[in-house]
């Protein structure tokens, strides 16, 4: 609520400013989330060409390597006093003659409704609260997104109703950032290299080290090495993990040795992808390295890789995490959310061995 207080006391010099408001040819596209929804931004960056972003810092070795993009705005920047929040709405007001608003938050809402764009079209989702309408009420246009409709999609039917999930390709880095030279263990090719993600921004999405215990059981007649990435601070999830299964010398530990701006060429050296519902998930896609996702709590008809994917959820159990709301905590335990039984190992290994690098094969 305190943002619609914070927009009628700009209201009077939004209104003086727009008199004065000259076309510029700019776009701005306002997505404060973190990596994975970054990456499903990106079909509509390709559409735009260039334009301005508003967006986390999270996502800055991304966004700061895609040439889609001008000038970005940082929203941590403009957090922390009064001051900030206006001066950053008083740099927006006259600077853009387009604003997409695909993550409608209060702050977001607050920063598109100050801009005098011409041309506004926001996204309105299942949170939307009645007194967000006078936000709304600045828009030209709303898509009404649903927990049905892929985001990816409603994000470009802001641009064009007529998109589609098929219209543009998503990207991690465009063009794709290239560490050189990568570490040695990404191009060694005595194995197949399956990518894994232990753990996820939300750590209520994070498998237990039990299920993965279990699946790299049920794939250990196949040539596997396992290549563990994460940030610094997941080390300890990795600790817990070998508690259980040992040392083995078909997982490789990946944590922290790479800057985000080369995951996306290390995940693209991958045969496979494995991993709850997590930004890597999406970078993988992205690559078109096949994926398999155990998706646990999480909607996959609003937000799931959309190539080669085998989606692998919990029985009987209806989701309860969705794009723009996640709760910290769930109903059921993370054992009963990702929990593989026997069917689920066996269709993640048939997905696998059928995916076998030609490199691998020792046919007749």
């Amino acid at each position: 609520m305190n943002y619609i207080f914070f927009f009628l006391l700009l209201l009077p010099v939004k209104w003086v400013m727009k008199l004065l408001h000259k076309s510029s040819g700019k776009t701005l596209v306002i997505q404060t989330a973190k990596i994975g929804d970054f990456v499903n931004i990106t079909p509509l960056l390709t559409h735009l060409q260039k334009c301005d972003a508003l967006l986390s810092r999270s996502v800055a070795p991304l966004a700061e390597n895609d040439d889609h993009i001008e000038h970005i705005w940082y929203i941590e920047n403009y957090k922390t006093t009064l001051i900030e929040k206006f001066r950053l709405a008083l740099q927006l007001m006259n600077r853009y003659d387009t604003v997409y608003l695909l993550h409608p938050n209060n702050a977001n809402l607050f920063y598109a409704a100050c801009c005098n764009a011409s041309n506004k079209q926001f996204i309105a989702n299942y949170r939307r609260k009645a007194y967000q309408s006078l936000f709304y009420a600045t828009a030209n246009g709303i898509v009404e997104h649903t927990t049905t409709q892929l985001t990816v999609e409603s994000y470009l039917k802001l641009a064009d109703r007529s998109f589609t999930k098929a219209s543009y390709p998503k990207h991690a880095t465009h063009p794709l950032w290239q560490q050189q030279p990568l570490p040695a263990d990404l191009l060694r090719e005595d194995g197949m290299k399956i990518g894994i993600s232990i753990s996820a921004g939300n750590q209520a999405k994070t498998i237990p080290p039990a299920v993965w215990k279990a699946l790299f059981e049920r794939l250990s007649d196949l040539p596997c090495l396992f290549y563990i990435f994460g940030a610094p601070n997941e080390q300890s999830r990795l600790d817990e993990l070998l508690k259980l299964t040992g040392k083995r010398s078909n997982i490789i530990n990946m944590i922290g040795q790479l800057p985000l701006q080369a995951v996306p060429q290390a995940i693209g050296a991958m045969d496979v992808y494995i991993a709850s519902d997590s930004g890597n998930v999406y970078i993988a896609d992205a690559m078109q390295v096949p994926v398999v996702l155990i998706y646990g709590p999480c909607c996959v008809e609003e937000q799931r890789p959309l190539g080669d994917v085998l989606l692998i959820g919990p029985d009987h159990i209806a989701p309860s995490s969705f794009v723009f709301d996640t709760p910290p905590a769930y109903r059921y335990s993370a054992e009963q959310l990702f929990g593989l039984d026997q069917r689920k190992l066996d269709d993640i290994y048939h997905f696998i061995s059928a995916r076998l690098p030609a490199r691998l094969r020792h046919d007749d």
